[in-house]
């Protein structure tokens, strides 16, 4: 007979999840995602990312950008020539993270073989539904 943890609502959940909801989901976006590792090995300029990540719209691209700056993640810079160049740099922060983001990479690619094979187990050991008549 099991126990219940009655200590947990899901209001409970929820303000512990939600904060850390927020982030991941803004910082795991596949255009985050691929700003920062374009960003990650020095400064870049707006024309390079765009086009640098394969179908990223200019607006989407603009979007991402002004968010990874709000949350501290990249930083703009405008250099006063004619025309501006603007150019955006990772944060110590956005550092740390791209690190991060590199370790999940890397255990993704060590353990693909050992995921693809257990779906096939699991898959296989189940039938098919079947089909309506």
């Amino acid at each position: 007979m099991s126990q219940r943890n009655t200590g947990v609502t899901p209001q409970v959940v929820n303000a512990h999840a939600c904060p850390v909801r927020e982030v991941l989901d803004r910082v795991s976006g596949k255009w985050s995602v691929q700003i920062l590792v374009a960003a990650a090995h020095g400064p870049i300029r707006f024309t390079e990312l765009e086009r640098g990540i394969e179908g990223i719209s200019r607006r989407m691209l603009t979007l991402t950008l002004r968010n990874l700056e709000r949350d501290g993640l990249v930083t703009r810079t405008v250099h006063p020539t004619v025309p501006p160049r603007v150019e955006y740099e990772l944060t110590p922060v956005a550092r740390e993270l791209h690190e991060t983001l590199q370790r999940l990479t890397d255990w993704a690619e060590r353990n693909r073989v050992y995921i693809a094979e257990a779906r096939a187990v699991y898959d296989g050991e189940r039938e098919p539904e079947p089909a309506d008549a």
